[in-house]
């Protein structure tokens, strides 16, 4: 599969303190890639690097086989790579339909909004019959399922997820997961991190993990699965 994304060699720093150290890392066109790791580890950091919030000190990211450490988030978002940022960040007083029409603002997908509602709809059908209700009057499953058609609403070819079951219940933790998959199937890539470990590492291709800022192992999501050292720090194992 051809290359979607790749990091090189990344260093970011909030001020003085250092939280990547030099990460690595490639995303092919057509998979799910998780990040996993404990919280603090640097996932988000790394989510806000890729999207353009975070300039790194050193490294680079190439996406599409163009440079992109250096272009503002709305450009990014231009390209087409979207960030779902954890803990929702809906608009909670516009209601269903004005959030994903939101998340249609950009040129690439402002002329296919009916056609991409339609998908989303199709996708989520829980968010058809709660259209025109407030965001805030749904329930956290809701709200998680609302950020993510928000995010598909842009059309993008990279679409990066940050903790999407976080908050949430075992059984809606494995119906966002279900859905995630159904995502990827529309022809969206995924970059996604998590700390719910087995059922990231079950849904995707490749996985890599991440302690205190650096990539320590990474390889076939399945593999990773049976590896002792993911076993026990991760799975309980």
């Amino acid at each position: 599969m051809p290359e979607l994304l790749r990091i090189n060699n990344i260093n970011v720093y909030y001020g003085k303190v250092q939280v990547l150290w030099d990460v690595s890392l490639e995303v092919n066109k057509g998979e799910i890639v998780t990040v996993v790791g404990a919280n603090g580890a640097g996932k988000t950091t790394l989510m806000r690097t890729i999207s353009g919030l975070i300039r790194p000190s050193t490294g680079t990211i190439i996406f599409k086989n163009k440079r992109i450490d250096n272009v503002p988030p709305h450009q990014i978002v231009e390209l087409g790579v979207t960030h779902i940022p954890e803990r929702r960040h809906i608009f909670p007083k516009m209601t269903v339909l004005e959030n994903l029409e939101m998340g249609a603002y950009t040129k690439r997908a402002r002329n296919f909004i009916s056609d991409t509602l339609e998908q989303v709809f199709n996708l989520f059908p829980i968010l058809y019959e709660r259209k025109k209700q407030k965001a805030w009057s749904l329930s956290g499953g809701e709200q998680q399922m609302l950020a993510i058609a928000r995010g598909f609403m842009s059309r993008p070819e990279l679409l990066l997820m940050d903790e999407p079951s976080l908050g949430l219940a075992p059984k809606l933790v494995s119906q966002i997961f279900d859905l995630v998959v159904q995502v990827c199937n529309q022809g969206v890539t995924i970059l996604l991190t998590e700390q719910n470990v087995h059922q990231a590492l079950e849904i995707s291709n490749t996985s890599y993990v991440l302690e205190n800022g650096k990539v320590v192992l990474q390889g076939p999501s399945k593999e990773l699965i049976n590896n002792d050292h993911v076993k026990k720090a991760y799975l309980g194992i």
